[in-house]
């Protein structure tokens, strides 16, 4: 009784303890993000002949219908040309309540003085400059995006690393694949695509995609990286350019999110859904799904190092735009280094896929595919349940920090048919590296299994 006691009075002495140095952490970091936003609009003026619009003010938006016709900027009303449904962009982009400021709120409530939580639905001038910059801006890199060739890709598709028969006339099974947050194709052809068996390999079509923003595909400045433009680049690129009819489906963390898109688009083509360590939190009545999701994947936490990570990626967006200029725009510097100290005795794809994609793609996708398909998850899971031809596998860790394995009981409670199983001491990445043999297996299973009386 006495260690139980103990365990306890340790277990919330370390949570205070986290707290506490958390807020302090998270207040400087408050402060810095707004020191570095002043600092790289001056530095952007110089090296850009223009500041970079950022979210850290929004601005008033016309709305007709579901789609942005204008947007204000001072006194001047910018035009919108394209068709952005307002759903493609999350709210979290530009409502992030910093430490700070919600610390005087709530003192400021404790001492009797009144606030307004109320909030105007406004869009950032992130969103009107990226629309002006479709006609002006091109392809050319920005002075804090590396400027080598793999990772600026003059193509209009996406690159995709195809394995399987040369001769497509015969009977062959699709499969694509789709990697996570921060990686690329890499994740897959240096891992699972080497254990197929020679039946798998003579007789499947395997297309590992690198998502728009990483690895070798393009990395525009003009986009917004929504759900809806990676879905339709992976269309263009794979199931119009390589006549992809019907396929199963393979996806890792926020790749699982564009999968299940994919499955609501393509309700009749695809055979089988593989989501492995889907981020889906089920959202409470009441609460806005973005800013939810977006607390449970970085929730202000100095312990453990991955989710202290994650926090600054998603809270910060000059901070972690500083992380990328040290290490993204300098990858070529740091594989060197690597190599030497290493003696080129280990392999580097990790690093490669860790490193091969810039600020703006990591930023938006984390935002507007991660935190704002909250609503749209659910939908598309309520979707893929009614169907009876799609099998559905799920595959977890249980040592995942990412994501907790909730996330794919969730995903079994939401789609009933679903198989899910959980690895014990694996995490968010060896589910997959370190664990590719076994998990090939369970892959080829499933594509064997696909559409037989017995896998329902």
């Amino acid at each position: 009784m006495g260690a139980e006691f103990n365990k306890s009075s340790l277990s919330r002495a370390a949570s205070f303890l986290n707290s506490a140095v958390g807020f302090l952490v998270f207040s400087f970091l408050d402060v810095l993000d707004a020191i570095l936003c002043v600092v790289y609009k001056l530095v952007d003026s110089a090296m850009e002949t223009d500041s970079r619009p950022c979210y850290c003010a929004p601005e008033e938006v016309t709305i007709s219908g579901d789609f942005l016709v204008s947007a204000t900027k001072g006194r001047t009303v910018v035009p919108v040309a394209a068709k952005l449904r307002m759903g493609d962009v999350s709210d979290t982009l530009y409502y992030r309540p910093s430490q700070v400021a919600e610390f005087t709120k709530k003192a400021a409530i404790a001492v009797g003085y009144k606030t307004s939580r109320s909030i105007r639905f406004t869009v950032s001038s992130d969103v009107i400059g990226a629309l002006k910059e479709k006609t002006s801006r091109g392809r050319r890199p920005l002075w804090s995006d590396c400027d080598c060739k793999k990772c600026n890709s003059p193509e209009s598709h996406l690159y995709v690393h195809v394995e399987g028969p040369k001769d497509t006339s015969t009977t062959t099974t699709d499969v694509i694949f789709i990697h996570g947050f921060i990686s690329s194709s890499a994740f897959w052809t240096e891992t699972v695509f080497p254990e197929f068996s020679d039946a798998t390999k003579s007789n499947h079509r395997m297309f590992a995609v690198d998502l728009l923003g990483f690895g070798r595909s393009p990395k525009p400045a003009d986009s917004l990286y929504t759900l809806r433009e990676q879905v339709d680049m992976i269309e263009k690129s794979i199931l119009k350019r390589h006549n992809v009819r019907s396929f199963h489906i393979v996806a890792h963390s926020m790749g699982c999110i564009i999968a299940l898109a994919l499955a609501v688009e393509h309700p009749e083509a695809v055979k089988s859904l593989a989501l492995i360590a889907p981020p889906y939190f089920p959202v409470p009545e009441g609460e806005k799904a973005a800013q939810f999701v977006m607390r449970q994947v970085a929730p202000k936490k100095v312990w453990p190092p991955i989710m202290f990570g994650a926090s600054m990626s998603c809270w910060y967006e000059h901070v972690s735009r500083t992380i990328c200029l040290l290490i993204c725009r300098n990858h070529r510097l740091w594989e060197f280094l690597f190599r030497l100290i290493t003696r080129n005795r280990i392999r580097t794809y990790m690093m490669d896929a860790f490193m091969c994609h810039t600020h703006r793609a990591a930023w938006h996708s984390l935002h507007n595919v991660i935190c704002g398909s909250a609503e749209a998850m659910e939908r598309y899971m309520d979707t893929v349940n009614r169907r009876s031809c799609c099998d559905v596998a799920v595959f977890h860790g249980d040592d995942d920090d990412v994501l907790p394995v909730d996330c794919s009981y969730a995903v079994g409670s939401r789609i009933p048919r679903a198989r899910v199983k959980v690895f014990q001491r694996k995490d968010h990445i060896t589910i997959v590296v370190g664990h590719h043999k076994a998990l090939a297996g369970e892959l080829e299973q499933i594509w064997r299994n696909a559409g037989s009386p017995t896998s329902k």
